[in-house]
């Protein structure tokens, strides 16, 4: 497994994800700005980190769209290659299309910083075990999934709803919803073989025993099996 992460102006989650990928899992790892219009070669993981891609003007991850990159990105995963975006980089997938719905406002207009717990929904690449619960950092102002109901029962019934947010016991209720997300959605699948995963939580934040959570861990090493 050969990984590379790409940053945009305004990442600033991407020595966090470049560290667990080179130095906590091992895996090779390349930085691609933003402006290349190629990957690596034999690159099997992208990883888009979080951040304010271009300070979010305009809206979040809309500017990033725009980028040389991007061709490079959807070439890889109709490829099947596998995509992870993380944060922003999961409002970029959504912006570009490579992922369906938007990211929006928290409905209570706050920014969000606080470990929170999600449960695993849907079986993939990067979510081995439906019923786990993970506790996951969030940090964003623009965490709120939201797309019509159509898409949203396509999600459902595709098995793409992979992550909502929930207590401690995996209950999954209002309550424990940060940002007003539809379905308390954390965590979506898309692509051609369900390789894109898309996730508000900071799992490259909780992967290692310094930090309050190693559950982040279990999504890297999952998808780095498949390889």
């Amino acid at each position: 497994m050969r990984a590379a992460v790409v940053v945009f102006p305004g990442s600033n989650a991407d020595a966090e994800m470049i560290h667990t990928l080179r130095d906590v899992c091992g895996v090779p790892t390349t930085v691609v700005w933003h402006t290349a219009t190629s990957l690596p070669p034999e690159t099997d993981l992208v990883a888009i980190p979080g951040g304010f891609s271009y300070g979010d003007y305009l809206r979040c991850g809309a500017l990033a769209k725009g980028s040389p990159i991007v061709a490079a990105l959807r070439n890889h995963a109709d490829r099947g290659g596998y995509v992870l975006g993380v944060c922003n980089g999961f409002q970029i997938l959504t912006e570009v299309g490579m992922l369906p719905g938007a990211l929006t406002r928290n409905l209570h207009l706050r920014f969000e910083c606080s470990p929170r717990h999600v449960r695993v929904t849907a079986k993939g690449p990067f979510t081995p075990r439906v019923g786990d619960v993970w506790q996951l950092p969030i940090a964003h102002a623009e965490g709120r999934y939201q797309a019509s109901d159509a898409v949203l029962d396509t999600l459902t019934q595709s098995d793409c709803l992979a992550l909502c947010y929930s207590t401690e016991d995996g209950n999954i209720s209002d309550s424990a919803n940060p940002n007003g997300s539809a379905r308390h959605i954390a965590g979506i699948y898309g692509g051609p073989r369900r390789n894109i995963f898309g996730l508000m939580p900071h799992p490259e934040r909780a992967s290692e025993a310094i930090h309050a959570s190693t559950d982040g861990r279990v999504l890297f090493e999952a998808v780095l099996r498949l390889s």
